[in-house]
């Protein structure tokens, strides 16, 4: 057939090109395993504006606040904010009982990006604080996080994201699966950019941003579904670095079900091809004409939707090729990487591996983790039509997931002994 030889050099091409992709990431996965430099203690001075976003957080919204007044922290150096939107229960009401200060959103908001930038636009304007913490109804906050956040404050951090660990790792296999991509992302991503003094990625809670950068930057203004990898990319490109902090720890409620996964992460595909089209030609001026590893590191980072489309290709291309008995190649060409692309039983190998490896060396290993193990290549290979589906009709509307895991510190204390 005339269309082989096309075919066979498509599917070396897209080979070629995941592989390179997945050697740059192998490559700071080596730093993985290096130990974390630990910052300098310093008296407590920062003084903290804690922000929360609550939609309908009326189950767990007092239980987050009751773990920040039990911060190891001056209560004169912080305050506890909470902005209520769009709700229909009494977030309000739980938030002012548990000792919160209420802020009310001026305008009509739809994402939790647009919040933020009411909430910041007023800590400016009153000038009390020196730095805002930001946070999800539904977490809880290790009392040494504030601790942890001054350290690096004192250190010269202007924009630092915190150890996201979980809520309800044990739940289902769902919760497991997400606890793992969680972790993976802490010691796998941010863990080895600090190793390699890039910037980490802020992912949605537990981070912290300094006033005076934020009076710089005109504000928070974002636009795209996923705020926090927006503001990570305009921190970039004006060469701000995000830190790592890993000692200042947050504990996330993940979803529960397949259902509520797909639609959380529907909309974290759209922010990210969202942010590809916005920030594209700024980070590449940035690579060209001023030669910025940072930048480059992220137009990688935003790269994934398509790395994953590469994969889904070769693997195709490769299955079509074995249908009509045509010799071929994969880029490299060896048995077990060609494997990977063609074999399922390799690629969830792998993945257990990885999952493993993971929860090891995070010191999260448990028996009641094994469902998330096992399940973690389908979370993995659901991605691919999640993206898919973005790439056609991108999500354009945020959706809440109703957080219910009403627990407090002290219980996740207890189960994690």
């Amino acid at each position: 057939m005339a269309a082989v030889p096309i075919l066979m050099s498509c599917a070396w091409l897209m080979s070629f090109v995941f592989t390179l992709y997945f050697f740059y990431y192998a490559v700071y996965a080596v730093l993985s395993l290096r130990r974390g430099r630990p910052r300098r203690r310093c008296e407590p001075q920062t003084r903290f504006a804690l922000v929360i976003a609550a939609r309908n957080e009326e189950c767990v919204i007092g239980q987050l606040i009751e773990s920040l007044r039990q911060q190891d922290y001056p209560d004169e150096l912080y305050e506890i904010i909470v902005a209520p939107n769009n709700c229909t229960d009494d977030t309000r009401g739980a938030a002012r009982r548990a000792g919160a200060r209420i802020f009310d959103c001026r305008l009509p908001v739809r994402s939790k990006g647009e919040v933020l930038t009411q909430v910041f636009d007023m800590l400016l304007e009153e000038g009390r604080f020196d730095a805002a913490c930001v946070f999800d109804a539904d977490n809880l906050v290790d009392p040494g996080f504030l601790r942890a956040m001054n350290d690096a404050c004192c250190a010269g951090a202007r924009a630092a994201q915190g150890y996201r660990d979980s809520k309800n790792p044990y739940d289902t296999a769902v919760s497991g699966c997400y606890s793992i991509y969680y972790w993976m992302i802490n010691r796998m991503y941010n863990h080895t950019r600090r190793a390699a003094h890039l910037s980490a990625m802020i992912n949605g809670s537990g981070f912290m941003v300094s006033l005076k950068l934020l009076r710089e930057m005109g504000g928070w203004h974002t636009v795209t579904m996923t705020e926090d990898i927006e503001f990570t990319t305009q921190c970039i490109l004006r060469g701000e670095r995000v830190e790592w902090v890993s000692a200042a720890v947050i504990y996330d409620e993940q979803p529960l079900t397949f259902a509520q996964s797909w639609k959380q992460r529907k909309r974290w595909s759209t922010g990210i091809l969202q942010g590809f089209s916005v920030y594209f030609g700024r980070l590449a001026r940035g690579i060209f004409t001023e030669h910025r590893i940072g930048c480059f590191d992220q137009m990688m980072f935003f790269l994934a939707p398509f790395m994953q489309l590469a994969y889904l290709l070769s693997l195709l291309l490769g299955l079509s090729l074995d249908i009509l008995y045509a010799q071929h190649q994969f880029f490299p060409y060896n048995e077990l990487y060609y494997q990977l692309f063609i074999s399922l039983n390799t690629s969830f190998a792998v993945s257990c591996i990885l999952s493993v490896f993971v929860l090891l060396i995070e010191r999260k290993w448990n028996p009641r983790m094994l469902r998330g193990v096992l399940v973690y290549w389908l979370f993995l290979a659901s991605w691919i039509p999640i993206n898919l589906s973005c790439m056609i009709h991108k999500c354009t509307t945020w959706e809440e997931i109703r957080h219910t895991r009403s627990i407090r510190l002290s219980d996740l204390s207890v189960g994690r002994q």
